[in-house]
């Protein structure tokens, strides 16, 4: 097992040391205390254990740049504390982890609960877009947005402690591992294999959520075969801080009722008696079309696989998906051929090479655009070194590098076609 998959999470204990272990996971820029509200009636009947997320509240700076990385370091953190099957609640990019557990590890999972979920969150372009501003300005744009992402106006206007509460958790987040989570949720997409979950799954979602909404809900429960819907009035994204007594009842529900398994003895736990729901909480599931797996490339030759696939997914994680769709789109009979071989031979065959780590390319791709004279071409890479990692400040200094190889006339048109994209990509919105 490598270094990083060893990595453990920084994690609380709450209730009984004997009880069956709920594992309550936080979302992106959060801490654990995003459930304090929850804990005190959960802890009487689980042995709750709250875990950060790598670089924020205060745990080690040791990024995890994928769903799986998380999921294994969670994993890893319940073996030493000896919890081999446990119920899970997260939240947002915790959620992502808890469908993770129950895709590949289902011998763990007894029963999930998903907040704020989806199988795909947003974009992966708006996700990289995301790193690139925290890389050019520091997590303070991301703290100053969090509570219109988080809460509804309303209970922003009444509740401004909190608020200034939700503000800091973000201010005092590592930027690292804060854009090492963007990449994450960027590459996570699990909508083809929502149908193999087989745990009972809850799937609470606040109705005014602006972020991973009802329709992200809705998806889930249509593709999950056992799941039920809660919609939770009142409430966006972070429903535990805004309606901490309703989600709690739905989360004793669930995790009372769906957790049971007469042939299951390792929980431990008995059947306790049904409580109701608040009447206004729950919802119906609406039915969503399934979601059919992805097709599957045919190989170029026996024996090894056609680069296409991997070529596009790099372009696309490189460029991003608008530039790409746009270039697709717009390919006619006349330059689909060439579009289909930059895919295969750039992307798939040297930009998937492991030899130089994509930082470096970005900034080699560059220096030869200079050389070349393709400032059009410039735009859209400096784009992309700034998605692979480069800053500003570093981006500037190539372009200095390549104006003593290059020529003066060319860099000085490079500088200005650069400082224009960045402008562009790392000015925060208002």
């Amino acid at each position: 097992m490598s270094e990083t998959t060893t990595k453990t999470l920084q994690y609380r204990l709450d209730g009984p040391e004997d009880a069956p272990a709920l594992i309550l996971g936080p979302s992106l820029g959060t801490t654990w205390h995003m459930w304090d509200r929850q804990v005190p009636e959960l802890a009487r009947q689980w042995r709750v254990i709250r875990f950060d997320l790598p670089g924020h509240g205060g745990a080690p700076a040791h990024p995890a740049g994928s769903v799986p990385e998380l999921a294994e370091r969670l994993l890893a953190t319940l073996d030493g504390l000896g919890v081999q099957r446990f119920g899970y609640v997260g939240c947002s990019i915790a959620g992502a982890v808890g469908a993770e557990l129950a895709l590949r590890r289902p011998d763990r999972i007894a029963s999930l609960a998903v907040v704020a979920a989806s199988p795909r969150f947003g974009t992966a372009d708006e996700f990289r877009q995301r790193g690139v501003i925290v890389r050019a300005n520091g997590l303070d744009p991301m703290a100053r947005t969090a509570p219109e992402r988080w809460f509804t106006a309303h209970f922003a206007a009444a509740q401004p402690a909190i608020v200034e509460w939700a503000v800091q958790m973000v201010r005092t987040t590592d930027p690292g591992c804060y854009i090492a989570a963007c990449e994450a949720l960027a590459a996570f997409d699990i909508r083809a294999e929502l149908g193999r979950i087989t745990v009972p799954t809850l799937v609470l979602v606040g109705a005014e959520d602006k972020v991973t909404g009802p329709a992200e809900a809705r998806t889930l429960v249509a593709g999950i075969p056992d799941a039920r819907l809660a919609l939770v009035p009142g409430a966006s994204h972070l429903a535990p801080v805004e309606q901490p007594a309703a989600v709690t009842d739905l989360l004793v529900h669930h995790f009372s009722t769906a957790w049971y398994n007469p042939s299951d003895t390792s929980t431990g736990l008995t059947v306790l008696p049904d409580r109701p729901l608040r009447p206004t909480v729950s919802a119906p599931a609406v039915p969503v079309a399934e979601i059919a797996p992805a097709e599957q490339p045919e190989a170029v030759s026996a024996g090894r696989p056609d680069p296409y696939e991997a070529g596009m997914r790099v372009r696309r994680q490189v460029l991003g998906d608008a530039h790409v769709d746009h270039a697709m789109a717009t390919a006619d009979d006349f330059v689909g051929d060439f579009q289909e071989l930059i895919t295969r031979y750039a992307w798939g065959e040297v930009w998937t090479r492991n030899a130089l780590d994509r930082r470096t390319r970005s900034a080699v791709t560059l220096t030869a655009l200079i050389a070349g004279g393709h400032m059009e071409e410039l735009a859209f890479h400096t784009r992309a070194a700034l998605r692979n990692g480069l800053t500003p400040a570093e981006i500037k200094e190539v372009l200095l590098h390549s104006a003593v190889y290059c020529g003066v006339p060319a860099a000085n048109t490079a500088f200005r076609v650069a400082r224009t994209v960045i402008q562009e990509e790392t000015t925060p919105e208002p």
